[in-house]
């Protein structure tokens, strides 16, 4: 990638819009296909072909990330390549620049002034995704054991990391006030008296089986695992990946391997399928010889799905207001699902 002699992206400013409706036209892809689909979320624009999928992030600025500069772009698309390989090393290609050519128009790759970067992916059929698999109901044990062995090579192999028991304990408490505090915002409308339930129970739980906490970390249980590990991201083969993890903050990828394997069997259950997500937790302690003690998986599905009930109040202040009563039901459901796991 060369730019311009004497050029900068400021000497080209090249909207927002500009760049999806350029990355919505098949032309300019190699190998067009027929036609684009165009996937929006609250962190970014997806642009799916019949084999690939291309990715640009928005230029946001959150609480827990700033995209707003061309470099913070770059660098997370490279992170999201590189954090992403470790499960899905066939799916994450790498980043590619999107450039101004000394025309003046826009384009993938080549040389030109960078005024943007973009994650170029290879896109997996959704019918192998576990989600649609489980709405689907076309499970079978033999997807679920390759899930589990290739999640077993991953936490077995990863470093450990070392922090006192009483930081990472912390932490959890941290978020857990953290979630209670956005919950319990009274425009909210969501039950009180089940967000202070979760919150108590909670803490209970940290307060009263603080060395079972420790011990997952003298055991080097706690790792830089992939932090959003639910059925949506898991591709069940022929070579089973796991995809999109939480490359833009290495924090949030420091956890207890049992906290990985109790979101995605708690997210299974909120799906109707309990048995999948427990045969993979169930696959993989056998595999790493560790059996984590009940409360602590129990902690964990309620744990994360207080953070989800927090996720699904934000997709109102990001997606806007036409939709409240869907993201309220869904917080209150897995506010109720929390209260049910840590009772």
């Amino acid at each position: 990638m060369t730019a311009i002699a004497g050029s900068s992206p400021a000497a080209h400013p090249v909207s927002a819009a500009e760049k999806v409706s350029f990355l919505k036209r098949p032309e300019i892809y190699p190998d067009p296909p027929q036609a684009i689909e165009t996937v929006e979320t609250h962190m970014s624009w997806v642009f799916l072909g019949d084999r690939f999928a291309y990715k640009l992030k928005k230029p946001v600025l959150y609480d827990f990330v700033d995209f707003r500069s061309l470099e913070s772009r770059r660098v997370a698309c490279e992170d999201e390549v590189r954090l992403n390989r470790r499960l899905a090393p066939l799916a994450y290609i790498g980043p590619v620049p999107l450039v101004v050519d000394e025309s003046g128009g826009l384009r993938l790759d080549g040389k030109g002034v960078v005024v943007d970067w973009v994650v170029h992916m290879r896109r997996l059929p959704a019918s192998g995704m576990l989600d649609i698999a489980i709405a689907a109901d076309t499970l079978e044990i033999a997807a679920l054991q390759a899930v589990a062995a290739m999640l077993a090579r991953f936490f077995g192999e990863a470093v450990p990391v070392a922090m006192p028991s009483s930081e990472f304990r912390k932490r959890l408490a941290d978020s857990v006030g953290t979630w209670q505090r956005a919950l319990q915002q009274p425009e909210t409308g969501l039950p009180m008296d089940i967000v202070v339930r979760v919150a108590d129970g909670l803490r209970d739980v940290l307060a009263t089986n603080a060395l079972a906490f420790d011990r997952r970390i003298r055991r080097g249980r706690v790792i830089e695992g992939h932090g959003d590990l639910r059925p949506q991201h898991i591709f069940l083969g022929p070579a089973p990946a796991a995809l999109d993890c939480l490359e833009y903050d290495r924090d949030l990828r420091i956890l207890d391997w049992a906290d990985e394997l109790a979101l995605l069997a708690m997210e299974c259950e909120m799906l109707g399928s309990p048995g999948a997500g427990k045969a993979i937790a169930e696959l993989c302690a056998e595999a790493l010889d560790d059996s984590p003690p009940d409360a602590l998986s129990r902690f964990y599905k309620a744990y994360r799905a207080m953070q989800r009930a927090r996720i699904m109040l934000l997709q109102i202040q990001y997606r806007g207001q036409d939709d409240r009563a869907h993201w309220l039901g869904q917080a209150t459901a897995y506010l109720k699902a929390a209260a049910g796991y840590i009772a």
